[in-house]
């Protein structure tokens, strides 16, 4: 049994979130088992896939006693579509995320398809979940990309404007000087954050509130162990802090929908150790949910 996470009065809050919730039972469960033990206050979810369907009452029945953030994981690359997405997907598969960038810089993507394929994806986590998600981010980071950002935040707001609460948009923006403190993927940060920037002002413009500190990014296939990364990642917290991550365990459906395994396997020993709750205590860092960031923003 993992440890469950203490906090103690004065500890900062932070939202850890686990990205790929529906890619696989043995992803899903070990996501399951860290929002139990108090790892995790977050968790994105594929509804493209089948295993949303089947695992996503179970993940209910489990916020129910251990509460944290449902999010949409909006899937636009190398998973197959709920639609047609006809002038993207190609034999009932969309393209790599290369592919997908470079028609977004061009401003080449399909707009119709693009806008039915979010719909739809958002249709299947009401469906299941019953509510609209507490926030919304993308598999690969596709929801800040140029031209699907834009579409994706006309659909939020025609879709959301009722709501007294709105999802939470996650930001992908890291400032240069914490990317260099974390020392991992500090290159693809830094793209990452260009890309956002124009996304995240129309999000704010919009009135949708998310994260100011997006932390986690490294280089997947790394020699040596997570926890001197993450324990990098847990330094000086700012207001809104995020920390994404991809715990699971390799399973043959992952093998043969993913080509990310065994990091995730590494990911999960060290979050659910009793090392990870040091850390976490040591920093005094507390996993929270968006609106505990909201209230002491």
């Amino acid at each position: 049994m993992i440890k469950k996470v203490i906090s103690a009065p004065g500890f900062h809050p932070v939202v850890i979130c686990a990205d790929d919730y529906g890619l696989s039972p043995g992803v899903s469960r070990a996501i399951e088992e860290l929002i139990a033990a108090g790892r995790l206050s977050a968790t994105s979810v594929m509804t493209t896939l089948p295993d949303w369907r089947t695992q996503g009452p179970e993940l209910k029945a489990l916020t129910r006693s251990h509460p944290a953030d449902i999010g949409l994981h909006l899937t636009l690359t190398e998973q197959p579509p709920l639609t047609a997405c006809t002038g993207l997907a190609e034999s009932g598969r969309l393209p790599g995320v290369s592919a997908v960038l470079s028609r977004a810089l061009t401003r080449r993507l399909p707009g119709p398809a693009l806008r039915d394929e979010i719909r739809a994806q958002l249709d299947a986590f009401e469906d299941v979940w019953g509510a609209a998600p507490d926030y919304v981010d993308g598999h690969q980071h596709v929801h800040s990309f140029p031209q699907v950002g834009g579409i994706l935040l006309d659909e939020l707001t025609r879709r959301y404007r009722h709501l007294a609460q709105r999802p939470y948009i996650r930001s992908v923006w890291e400032s240069p000087p914490r990317l260099r403190r974390y020392g991992a993927a500090t290159g693809k940060g830094l793209i990452l954050s260009a890309l956002a920037l124009p996304f995240d002002r129309a999000t704010r413009r919009a009135g949708f509130a998310g994260n100011d500190s997006f932390r986690g990014l490294y280089d997947f296939f790394m020699a040596g162990d997570y926890r001197p990364l993450f324990r990098r990642l847990l330094t000086a917290p700012s207001r809104r802090t995020l920390i994404h991550c991809h715990p699971g365990r390799c399973d043959d459906l992952l093998h043969s929908r993913d080509g990310l395994s065994w990091p995730r396997e590494r990911e999960l020993a060290y979050l659910s150790s009793d090392a990870c709750a040091e850390d976490l205590e040591e920093a005094r860092i507390r996993p929270a949910r968006f609106a505990g960031l909201a209230e002491q923003a």
